[in-house]
C-alpha cells in the first residue's frame, strides 16, 4: 500500500474536506481526489461518502484511519531510527509520560540515563495512562510512568511513587486560608475530577473518599491530565482531590490543604512491555527510574 496515498487519506480523514486537505498538503484538489480514488480501488472499498460540500468517512474508512494512523507512526519512528543511528547514536527509546511526572523526578532519570548512555536518543511522549498502556502493547514507546493500583497485564514494572491526596482550592475559597482541613467542608463546592474515562479508578477512589465522609461529591467538570485539574481550580471552576506531588506546579490561584482524613494514595508505575527481547539500554534507563524511586520515597 502506497504511504503518500495513505498519508493523503489519513489528512483528509482529519479535514473532512478536500479543498483543505489539499491545502494542508501544498497539492492541488485534482491529485488528492485521484489519489483517494487509487486508493480505494486498490483496497477494493469505498472509504468515504461525498456530498457537495463536505466528506464524511465509511465504516471502511474509520477502520482504515486506525491502522493508517498506526502505519504512519511507525513509519516516522523508523525513520528517526535511521537517521538517528546515520548521526553516530547506537539506538533509541521511546518514553510515555504524563504531564505531573515532571515534579516526581522525571528530568532526573533522563538526565541520568543519557549521562550513563550518551548513544542512545530519547524520544519523549505526552500520553495519559490509558494511552501509555495501549501504545505499550502496541510497541510504540518503550516504558511509561502510568497512574493505578497495579501493573496492568502483559506488562511488567514497579510501584515508582506513592504519595497522599491534598484538597485544591481557589485562593479566594473560605478554606484556602487552613493548613488542613475534614473533607465535609467542600460538601458544597463543585468539583473538578479527573476524566472516569482515562482513569476509572482515581474517579471512583475520589468519589467513595467523598462519600465515606459523608456526602456525594457535585462533579461539574472532568478533565484529562492532572494539571489541567489544577487550572480549573486556579481559575475559580471548582475545587479537586489531587495528589500532593502538584504542589509543586506552584500555579498562580490554587490552594493546596491538608486533608486530615484522607487514606486513598495516588500511585505512580513504571512499566514496560513483558516477554520482549533483551534491550541493555532499557535496563539502564530501568535502573535510573529505580534509583530515582529510592531517592523519593
Amino acid at each position: 500500500m502506497d504511504l503518500r496515498k495513505l498519508r493523503y487519506f489519513s489528512v483528509l480523514a482529519e479535514e473532512k474536506h478536500f479543498g483543505r486537505a489539499a491545502q494542508r498538503l501544498s497539492l492541488s484538489q485534482p491529485p488528492l481526489s485521484l489519489a483517494i480514488r487509487q486508493l480505494e480501488e486498490e483496497i477494493g472499498a469505498r472509504l468515504f461518502e461525498r456530498t457537495s460540500r463536505n466528506v464524511s468517512l465509511t465504516a471502511a474508512g474509520l477502520a482504515l484511519q486506525r491502522e493508517a494512523e498506526v502505519l504512519l507512526r511507525r513509519t516516522e519512528e523508523t525513520r528517526l531510527l535511521v537517521k538517528a543511528i546515520a548521526e553516530g547514536k547506537e539506538g533509541r527509546l521511546r518514553l510515555g509520560f504524563g504531564s505531573s511526572m515532571l515534579y516526581r523526578g522525571f528530568p532526573k532519570i533522563l538526565d541520568a540515563f543519557q549521562a550513563a548512555s550518551p548513544d542512545i536518543e530519547l524520544s519523549v511522549q505526552e500520553l495519559n495512562s490509558t494511552e501509555q498502556i495501549e501504545a505499550l502493547q502496541r510497541d510504540e514507546i518503550d516504558l511509561g510512568f502510568i497512574h493505578g493500583r497495579e501493573v496492568p497485564s502483559r506488562l511488567e514494572g514497579f510501584r515508582y511513587h506513592a504519595e497522599p491526596f491534598v484538597a485544591c482550592v481557589p485562593r479566594d475559597h473560605p478554606c484556602a486560608g487552613t493548613r488542613s482541613l475534614r473533607l465535609s467542608r467542600l460538601k458544597d463546592d463543585e468539583f473538578v475530577l479527573f476524566s472516569r474515562n482515562v482513569s476509572p479508578d482515581y474517579y471512583q477512589s475520589i468519589i467513595a473518599t467523598c462519600l465515606s465522609a459523608g456526602f456525594s461529591p457535585r462533579v461539574r467538570h472532568q478533565v484529562r491530565h492532572w494539571l489541567s485539574v489544577v487550572s480549573f481550580v486556579a481559575n475559580g471552576l471548582g475545587v479537586a482531590l489531587v495528589p500532593s506531588t502538584l504542589k509543586a506546579s506552584n500555579m498562580a490561584g490554587a490552594v493546596f490543604v491538608s486533608i486530615r482524613e484522607a487514606k486513598i494514595l495516588s500511585e505512580t508505575w513504571c512499566v514496560w512491555k513483558a516477554g520482549g527481547p533483551q534491550r541493555p539500554a532499557l535496563d539502564t534507563l530501568i535502573q535510573a527510574a529505580r534509583k530515582q524511586s529510592l531517592a523519593m520515597n
